[in-house]
């Protein structure tokens, strides 16, 4: 079923117009739409202009003492190779492997200083070149416009490789809602439903029925399940001497589940089999939309929590016995200076930390304020599950709470959000 879904998502990725979806916040209501891409302007949501993807070409040279190709578009723009990426990018079947889409030629067999001998355009859509040891390599109009280095070009693969959009949310969030057996049976229910997942964060699905089983249905629509050392399922409820803070009855504060982890889990899934008829409320933010506001009031402490390494532990025994160990960032920021996961659990924070003595009253300081910006009204979701909602959420960003009779499921790498559960059964 999952190679239905992924060919779905193959197809509609790099070969077509990827259709995106967008969540329309309202006080009033939720709606799932499909929209062309979406850029972030001055706060305003726009449909971005499409990259002109004109693949015809009117004219081929070569530059820089034939260490570059130049290829001018029809459409008057140009494109700027180098002669080392499209040596090391030959598609003929001695260099790639077209079965696997996979790059047979070997790096040591790569002149990295390599130019090129002659090229010729054919029919404004293909390039020919020869090489100094007269291989020959033949590319597509097409294929090389995808690849062009330009920021356009690049911002558009990475749009349609990575889905980067993020839409941030606070208090007044309606939550996407789909139907449980329309995303097991569609493919383009399935699609729509992981695209608003990694946009948003958070995704309800409705009319599951209300017994075990049907979590591991949907962790198999999509993936497969990981075990852990809570095993591959588990019921959380109150227990003597607990080995996790879940297993009480107090309030648990937000976070992100296992950070201890290497690569914490990307996706959690919480199915509600029973509500309690007292309390069973539920609690869930945007770490994202809260890492921005604190960036914003605070750069220093955001600075604090993106650099700064902090010790995570988890020691016990349940399917087995484990002793684990990480360090992690409690905001996590790539390469390009964007957040990309949030890593926060409270309960789990060792008492070592590995810093200098004078760097750890700031920390606490950075700490306090972001957990204060979590947990303000501003902020956060409040709600209570009923029996056969699934709730799905990015453990990259969503951070939560809940007191409801739950299954959970973990799937990894993954998501965002932080979450806190007050008192709860889950299974994983």
């Amino acid at each position: 079923m999952w190679t239905a879904v992924g060919n779905y998502l193959l197809r509609s990725k790099v070969y077509q117009d990827c259709p995106r979806v967008s969540l329309l916040i309202q006080k009033s209501r939720s709606t799932i739409t499909r929209s062309p891409p979406l850029q972030y302007s001055a706060g305003v949501v726009q449909a971005a202009q499409p990259f002109n993807m004109n693949a015809r070409i009117q004219k081929v040279e070569a530059l820089d003492a034939n260490h570059f190709v130049c290829i001018h578009w029809e459409d008057g723009g140009k494109s700027l190779y180098p002669s080392v990426w499209l040596r090391d990018n030959c598609q003929c079947p001695d260099c790639f492997l077209h079965s696997a889409k996979a790059r047979k030629l070997p790096l040591e067999d790569l002149d990295v200083d390599t130019g090129v001998k002659d090229i010729t355009l054919t029919d404004r859509k293909k390039v020919y070149i020869i090489w100094p040891n007269e291989h020959t390599s033949e590319f597509e109009a097409e294929w090389l416009k995808k690849r062009c280095f330009s920021e356009q070009a690049r911002a558009k693969m990475r749009e349609e490789l990575f889905v980067p959009e993020h839409e941030y949310w606070g208090s007044d969030l309606q939550f996407p809602e789909m139907s449980f057996e329309d995303v097991l049976s569609s493919d383009e229910s399935a699609y729509t439903w992981l695209s608003t997942l990694k946009k948003v964060g958070i995704v309800m699905l409705t009319g599951a029925a209300t017994r075990q089983g049907e979590l591991v249905k949907l962790g198999k629509r999509i993936g497969f399940l990981r075990l852990t050392f809570y095993g591959p399922t588990w019921q959380v409820q109150d227990k003597m001497d607990a080995n996790n803070v879940a297993y009480t009855t107090g309030k648990l504060n937000f976070h992100t589940d296992y950070p201890v982890l290497q690569h914490p889990p990307g996706v959690q899934f919480l199915h509600c089999i029973k509500q309690t008829t007292a309390g069973g409320e539920s609690e869930v933010v945007d770490g994202f939309h809260v890492s921005r506001k604190l960036k914003q009031q605070n750069p220093q402490a955001f600075q604090i929590l993106s650099s700064t390494l902090v010790d995570f532990t988890d020691v016990g025994v349940d399917y087995c016995d484990f002793s684990m160990q990480s360090k992690q960032k409690i905001i996590q920021i790539n390469d390009r200076g964007e957040m990309d996961r949030i890593n926060y659990n409270n309960a789990t924070r060792d008492t070592v930390f590995d810093i200098s003595a004078e760097k750890v009253q700031p920390f606490y300081a950075a700490l306090k304020e972001f957990v204060n910006l979590l947990n303000s009204t501003e902020h956060k979701v409040t709600y209570k599950m009923k029996p056969g909602l699934w709730n799905l959420q990015s453990q990259i960003r969503a951070a939560g709470l809940c007191s409801v009779v739950h299954h959970f499921l973990f799937l990894l790498p993954g998501a965002s959000g932080i979450y806190s559960p007050q008192s709860q059964q889950e299974e994983t």
